[in-house]
């Protein structure tokens, strides 16, 4: 768990995914792309260390499924849900301006 908040407050935006089987994790980065967020994503299926991320990862959010996760300002916001709530209640962009992540 030390290892991904460790990852996760080392830039403004951490997305932790999966690189070919995940539909959501697809969507959550292309949306964050498309804002013009930079954010670091780390594909869990590719890296050596990726099952025991997604541990921790479990752990931290409390599901099953730990992709995909998103962290702003090395806080953990949640999955696809909770980043398209806050997207569509105009909550995501405050937070990701006040983390640095978008200069509007």
């Amino acid at each position: 768990m030390d290892q991904v908040m460790s990852l996760a407050s080392k830039r403004a935006v951490v997305i932790f995914s999966a690189s070919t089987t995940c539909c959501m994790c697809h969507t959550v980065k292309t949306l964050f792309a498309q804002m013009g967020v930079n954010a670091a994503v780390y594909e869990l299926d590719k890296e050596p260390w990726g099952g025991e991320m997604a541990s921790a990862l479990m752990q931290i959010l409390g599901r099953r499924s730990p992709t995909p996760a998103v962290f702003i300002a090395g806080r953990a916001i949640g999955t696809t849900e909770t980043v398209m709530t806050l997207h569509l209640t105009g909550k995501l962009v405050p937070l990701l301006r006040d983390a640095g992540a978008l200069w509007l």
